[in-house]
């Protein structure tokens, strides 16, 4: 039973930071946990509901307390079996909606991917994942201890070029807390300025060795890009804008891995993936696993080609980039 104070109106300010904490955490659970009012909780521990109020304020922005929203995904399993027959995948993971790559549509897909990962049997110790904003929506969705202990490696370069508004380089540790586990990251850029400097990173032990464990991760979970201003390549500062306008003309559809396809999955530009350091998007084909995470208009092309060229043999997406690709098939 918690303790009342005797006056009637305590200065929080006068309060050691251990004391206005006790006064936090009561206040936190009577009004989240036991239902309570504010006003309430405030006969109980001596305050103004005023007070009350910046308590449960502070409790939010000091992490004691954590709101998620929560959208209850629903799934579209007609859809999910007619992707897995066309494109002889092992699981289609369709999710309701436009996908019109907001942040609610990312956020139910992520969501789908993170409940996939996390189900997996056996779980995978060794996981690789790329980087990007639709794999950091992933990690956010992460059950806690999802695979205990597990091992992550990032699959491609991510030391940015840019500082971006939200982090999306740091996904392999993100991946890793979630799972109580360890990261092994890839300490270089996605690109480099010149082919010979690739090569000289990539003979490096502590490269070489990251690397060779990307090939040899049974399980890999990726986004996929696109061709667009918005690309995560151009907000970091890997490719201007221009760039995209050419790669596009020349046949490029998205990336994968930072390697710029074309609607067959072939490289579109051999120069520019000279200078790309990371795995080969060649070697996602022989993955035991191999997710593809994508949302929206702008990645139904990127989606179409991954999925012909067997790149995946996952796909976690929306409802209308899945209609797309169903599309696709049966024009093929």
């Amino acid at each position: 039973m918690p303790v009342r104070p005797d006056s009637d109106d305590v200065d929080l300010r006068s309060l050691s930071t251990e004391g206005r904490e006790v006064l936090m955490l009561q206040a936190a659970k009577g009004y989240y946990n036991l239902d309570r009012t504010m006003a309430d909780i405030a006969k109980q521990l001596g305050l103004t509901r005023w007070q009350v109020a910046r308590l449960l304020k502070d409790a939010r922005e000091q992490g004691v307390v954590r709101i998620e929203i929560i959208p209850r995904a629903q799934r579209r399993p007609e859809l999910e079996t007619r992707l897995q027959r066309a494109y002889g995948l092992i699981e289609a993971i369709v999710v309701p909606g436009e996908g019109d790559d907001d942040g609610l549509a990312v956020d139910s897909v992520a969501q789908a991917a993170g409940q996939f990962l996390a189900a997996l049997t056996p779980r995978p110790p060794l996981v690789g994942v790329s980087w990007g904003r639709t794999m950091a929506s992933v990690a956010h969705w992460l059950p806690r201890r999802w695979n205990d202990g597990v091992e992550v490696v990032l699959l491609n370069g991510a030391m940015n070029v840019h500082a971006t508004a939200t982090r999306t380089n740091n996904i392999a540790e993100l991946f890793a807390v979630a799972g109580n586990g360890r990261a092994t990251l890839l300490p270089v850029p996605a690109m480099v300025g010149r082919s010979e400097t690739r090569m000289v990173l990539e003979r490096d032990p502590v490269i070489e060795t990251v690397l060779a464990l990307g090939e040899q991760a049974p399980v890999v979970c990726l986004g996929l890009g696109s061709m667009t201003p918005e690309s995560v390549l151009v907000r970091s500062g890997y490719i201007a804008e221009s760039e995209i306008a050419r790669l596009r003309k020349a046949g490029a559809v998205g990336d994968v891995l930072g390697r710029f396809i074309d609607a067959d999955a072939r490289i579109v530009d051999a120069e520019l993936d000279a200078r790309t350091i990371g795995l080969s998007p060649a070697a996602l084909r022989g993955k035991a696993i191999s997710i593809g995470v994508a949302v929206g208009l702008r990645k139904h092309l990127v989606v179409q080609a991954a999925l012909k060229a067997r790149l995946i043999n996952v796909l976690v997406t929306d409802e209308q980039t899945a209609l797309a690709a169903l599309e696709a098939a049966r024009g093929a």
